[in-house]
Formats: C-alpha cells, sequence, structure tokens
C-alpha cells in the first residue's frame, strides 16, 4: 500500500479500483504519472521559495539595481560580460533540466533571456545605433520612457519566444511581458517621432498596445495543449498597460464614466471565464473608483447611497461563498448548459 498524497490519494484509487472504475495495473500506472507530473508542478515549500527567491535577486541585480559603475566597461565590455552571463546560465539550466530539475532549470533560462537588453544596449553603445539618440545610462531604462530602448525591448521578445520554443517554462514569459509592457511606452516617442508626447498620446498609445498584448496572450492561452499557465505574464503586464491608460483618460461625463464602470465589471467577468486572478484585481480597483465618483460627486448628499453600497458589498460576499460552497457543481453547469461555440473559446486551461 502506497502513502502520501499528489492531489488524488492511493485510498482513492483503491475505491475507483473497487468500483470497476480502474484495474490494479491501471491504477498503478496513473498512480506513477499523476506522481511524475506532482513532482515537476511548482510548489509553495523551502526548495522552490528558494528558487523564485534566487532568481529575483539576480534579475534584479542585473536590472534596474545595476550599479552605474559597469558604464566604465564600454558598450563591447557590457555586451561581452552580458552575453557570458546569458550563455553561462542557459548552460547551467540545460544541464538541470536534463537532470528533471525543470523549476530551477527554468529560472535559469529566464535569466539568460534577461541578459539581452543588457548585451544589446552595449552593442548599440559601442556602435552609436540609436533610434532616438543616446539615452544615458542603462539604469534610465528602468525609469525614464524613450524610443532608443525600443531595440532592446524587441531583442528581448524574440530571444524569450525562441527560448520557449527551445524549453516550454511558463516563467520565461515573464521578461517577454516585461519587455512588451516597457515597448508600450517607449513606442510613443517613436510613432509620433517627437520626445515632447503628450500625456494624452501616451495613454491612448499605452491602453491600445495593453489591449492588444491581453489579445496575444488570450491567442496563446487558446491554442496551448498543456495545462500550464503560459498566459500569465501577458495578461498582467497587459492588463498594467490597458488599465492604466484607461484610468488616466479624463472621462467628463457620466456616460463615459459608467462606461468605465462596465469595462471593468467586464475585466471582472473574464477572470472567472479565463481562470486569472490578475483580471479581477484590476476590474475591481475600477469598479471602486467608479463608486467613489459616485459617493463624492453624484450621491455625495444621500443618506442611504452608504448603505446601499453595504448592502452591495455584503451580498458579492455572500454569492462568493456560494460558489466556494458549489464551485464543483457550477463548473459542471457550465460545461453542461454552455454553447460549445463559446467553450470554444475558453483556454483549454479554463475549461473543466
Amino acid at each position: 500500500r502506497r502513502g502520501g498524497s499528489v492531489g488524488v490519494t492511493w485510498d482513492d484509487l483503491e475505491s475507483a479500483i473497487a468500483a470497476g472504475i480502474l484495474t490494479d495495473a491501471q491504477a498503478e500506472r496513473l498512480w506513477d504519472a499523476l506522481g511524475a507530473r506532482a513532482s515537476t508542478r511548482p510548489k509553495f515549500d523551502a526548495a522552490h521559495v528558494a528558487y523564485y527567491a534566487g532568481a529575483v535577486i539576480v534579475l534584479a541585480a542585473m536590472g534596474w539595481l545595476l550599479g552605474t559603475a559597469w558604464d566604465a566597461l564600454g558598450g563591447v565590455g557590457m555586451a561581452l560580460i552580458a552575453g557570458a552571463y546569458g550563455v553561462a546560465f542557459w548552460r547551467a539550466g540545460e544541464s538541470l533540466w536534463q537532470k528533471g530539475l525543470t523549476t530551477p532549470g527554468g529560472l535559469l533560462f529566464t535569466m539568460s533571456v534577461w541578459m539581452v537588453p543588457l548585451a544589446i544596449y552595449g552593442i548599440q553603445l559601442a556602435t552609436g545605433l540609436w533610434p532616438q539618440g543616446d539615452p544615458g545610462s542603462y539604469r534610465d531604462y528602468y525609469v525614464f520612457v524613450k524610443g532608443s530602448w525600443a531595440m532592446m525591448e524587441v531583442a528581448t521578445i524574440a530571444a524569450g519566444v525562441l527560448a520557449i520554443h527551445r524549453r516550454p517554462f511558463p516563467f520565461l514569459t515573464f521578461p517577454i511581458a516585461f519587455a512588451l509592457w516597457f515597448m508600450s511606452m517607449d513606442l510613443t516617442p517613436l510613432l509620433f517621432g517627437k520626445d515632447d508626447y503628450s500625456w494624452d498620446e501616451r495613454k491612448w498609445v499605452s491602453m491600445w498596445f495593453g489591449l492588444a498584448m491581453m489579445l496575444a496572450a488570450y491567442w496563446a492561452d487558446l491554442r496551448s495543449r498543456i495545462r500550464q499557465d503560459f498566459a500569465f505574464w501577458g495578461y498582467l503586464f497587459g492588463l498594467l498597460a490597458f488599465w492604466g491608460g484607461l484610468s488616466m483618460m479624463d472621462g467628463g461625463s457620466e456616460a463615459s464614466k459608467f462606461l468605465y464602470a462596465v469595462i471593468n465589471a467586464g475585466l471582472i467577468v473574464l477572470s472567472v471565464l479565463l481562470r486569472q486572478r490578475a483580471f479581477i484585481v484590476f476590474g475591481t480597483l475600477g469598479v471602486l473608483g467608479y463608486l467613489g465618483h459616485l459617493s463624492h460627486r453624484v450621491f455625495s448628499d444621500s443618506v442611504l447611497f452608504p448603505v446601499f453600497l453595504t448592502m452591495a458589498g455584503i451580498g458579492i460576499i455572500y454569492l462568493g461563498v456560494l460558489y466556494q460552497r458549489h464551485s464543483a457543481a457550477f463548473a459542471r453547469y457550465i460545461h453542461t448548459n454552455v454553447p460549445e461555440g463559446i467553450r470554444d473559446l475558453m483556454p483549454p486551461r479554463a475549461r473543466v
């Protein structure tokens, strides 16, 4: 008799054997398959916390915490060191990946991709090939919006896509989505051909680029044949760009503010259909912002408005409790009653 648990216990499989659902041999093979899958799935234990904590430290050290002393190395020196780091990270990742240690191996692949913008910056610094003039120190990449950073972002996206094609690891989408998010800002001066662009121009570029990022993440999510979440970072940074641009727009009329609330309510609905919590976070913030507007501007003198909001909030919490208690039945209902055409629009990972 086997002990332990991989989400389904051995007792569950023995019950299935007794009910005639599985044979002894099938149960053995299923248990082994579930155990192998669970061994490679990210967990919240000491080892995985250490993996991701170490990766974040490296990403920070080779990103926004990079000291100005590196500027003394010159463009060629920075490009060579970044390239050496990238190759070393990739080879170390390959070694771990081949041994079945996919999480630390995948994180090393991510570090390798993270070296690409630094390498491209070094090459551009050495050659003087800037789309809109010298943008300054590499640290400024994480601070200032400038069109000259665009080549670094394009190269990072291309390297990330190649890395995922070679080694499919979900966290590799992080540098791709991060570069796309920065590109949503850095494209503004390039698109308008000037450095003194207005905030309105930046808002529109951010909103439309963020929407495109979310659609691209959805397309990748829809086409994925495995149930790992490769779209999370694309959704998250796409939401940052889209929601940020949308929220900063000046809605002069009550109709435009109501439309803003409707869009955010739609994000909450999408969080359920796509099983992406980031949507409910941004959607809730937007709805709360609209309710705050109603409270301070439209119903500022109403005694009943806070009471209504309190009752509505309690009602939403109650619905959440009901959903948690009956989520399995709700999922079966959706699977059975939602038209097939709509189910086909849901990513395989989000289907029941």
